[in-house]
């Protein structure tokens, strides 16, 4: 298409615009600094065009310019962070959030973020008050610990841990524990950062307390025992037992901490994980967990054991960096009470789905099948067996026997439909597995099916459209 220097002065100055009556609006409600900014973004696009020889699209531009603007505007104001539709079986999702909120913890949060608070304030006395008293108190009582910290994630956690008790010295890690975990997150670097040293222990497959013992020296600072996440050596396999390392760190003298990741506080069905009251039975000295993974709350780092230890980490300059706001305190101590009460498992959303059975899921998926093939005939869904997974890194071995919705939509693969359902409000996302959308309603709520099946009506209907004009 050749250029075409009139198309050009279709298009009115930026200044011209702003003196619309549309235009003038606009401002009122966005603000003169945006409503600027995407207007020259807009007329400068238009002019590019123009320069192409696009008469259809500057005519377009000139002709509703102020809509088209507005549109931006929206665009522009619109929250980068939206909720999803999680459908893919994976309950506690990394890229998704983790784990969901009950809405008495999200009821907690608006009330505190809403008001001035006793964040650090002591009502009975009238004095400056500890942040600490208000989760961790529970805290301390759910697991059995005599002392607990918050962090703002368990990362933060180990670092806090290892600077405080190795700064300068050596850590022991086996080499089957030297793992990396999602967004490059790599225990030797968190040893690094932390001012300490690794001392790498055993093999890769196979380490003994003996290998310990000899990597024992007057450099040792900390015993420390990491929870392997989304990795497994199978086949030839040692290590030693929570006892045995115990033992070896008392008659060393130094501390032993256990980072377990997954902060389970009670046994679920299917899930081989350690508890972190097991773990401070077992006499270690500072345990470390994540607050967002198989706990269900916030994303928080959360460390207990003894006073002494756990005192020392709170001491640590570090930790005024690394401790979390009001908001994560109160979403954490409104999931703690859930826990002390025994509501867990029906009232938070991750033990309620980790622990829900094939049965009930299949209930589920029955019914949501006979609704959509009322509401979208143009797809075919078949119901399946298949497995869920607990995501986060924890138990990433066990495989959760579940019920899938197999998805094919007439006209349209299905990546298509997979974009067309990320696409769109409320954005869904789903597997595509064998040539078909599959849907876990496992990690879908009750209330967000309707969402769900209205999301895929329309995927299915502009798949017929397509459809309908090839």
């Amino acid at each position: 298409m050749s250029a075409d220097p009139d198309l050009r002065r279709l298009l009115p100055s930026v200044e011209q615009v702003l003196q619309r009556t549309e235009v003038r609006a606009l401002e009122a409600r966005h603000g003169r600094a945006l409503v600027v900014r995407e207007l020259r973004a807009l007329v400068e696009d238009a002019r590019a065009r123009a320069a192409a020889g696009d008469r259809v699209a500057v005519e377009s531009v000139a002709a509703n310019l102020p809509a088209q603007l507005a549109a931006r505007l929206d665009r522009a104001r619109a929250a980068s962070l939206v909720p999803v539709i999680n459908a893919t079986g994976v309950v506690v999702h990394t890229n998704l959030g983790r784990s969901r909120l009950p809405p008495e913890a999200a009821e907690q949060i608006a009330r505190i973020a809403t008001s001035y608070s006793n964040l650090e304030f002591d009502l009975a006395h009238g004095e400056r008050g500890q942040r600490e008293v208000h989760a961790e108190t529970r805290l301390r009582a759910l697991v059995g610990a005599e002392a607990a910290v918050v962090v703002n994630n368990n990362a933060a956690a180990v670092l806090l841990a290892v600077n405080t008790f190795a700064e300068g010295r050596e850590v022991l890690v086996s080499r089957s524990e030297l793992v990396e975990i999602g967004g490059s997150f790599r225990i030797p670097d968190v040893l690094r950062k932390g001012g300490a040293r690794l001392r790498e222990v055993g093999t890769t497959n196979r380490t003994r307390i003996a290998d310990y013992r000899a990597a024992l020296g007057p450099e040792t600072g900390l015993v420390l025992k990491v929870h392997p996440s989304n990795f497994r050596i199978v086949g030839y396999t040692e290590a030693p037992t929570r006892p045995e390392l115990v033992a070896l760190a008392r008659e060393a003298g130094v501390p032993m901490v256990e980072d377990l990741g997954s902060g389970l506080l009670a046994p679920l069905a299917g899930l081989d994980e350690t508890t972190v009251a097991e773990s401070l039975r077992g006499g270690v000295d500072v345990v470390t967990f994540s607050g967002d993974k198989l706990l269900g709350g916030p994303q928080a780092g959360l460390v207990v054991g003894g006073e002494s230890r756990v005192g020392a980490m709170r001491a640590n300059p570090l930790y005024r960096a690394l401790r979390v706001d009001k908001m994560t305190l109160a979403a954490l101590d409104a999931i703690l009470v859930i826990h002390e009460s025994g509501r867990a498992t029906t009232d938070l959303p991750t033990p309620r789905m980790l622990s829900a059975s094939v049965d009930e899921v299949r209930a589920r998926a029955t019914a949501f099948s006979a609704r959509l093939g009322t509401a979208a005939p143009s797809l075919t869904v078949a119901i399946v067996d298949g497995t869920s997974a607990a995501g986060g890194g924890a138990a990433p071995t066990a495989e959760i026997p579940t019920v899938l919705l197999r998805v094919v939509a007439r006209g349209r693969s299905a990546q298509q439909l997979a974009a067309a359902l990320r696409s769109g409000e409320p954005p869904v996302v789903a597997r595509v597995a064998d040539d078909a959308l599959v849907l876990d309603l496992r990690t879908v709520g009750v209330e967000e099916e309707e969402a769900l099946a209205g999301a895929l009506t329309r995927a299915a209907s502009t798949a017929t459209e397509i459809d309908r004009h090839d």
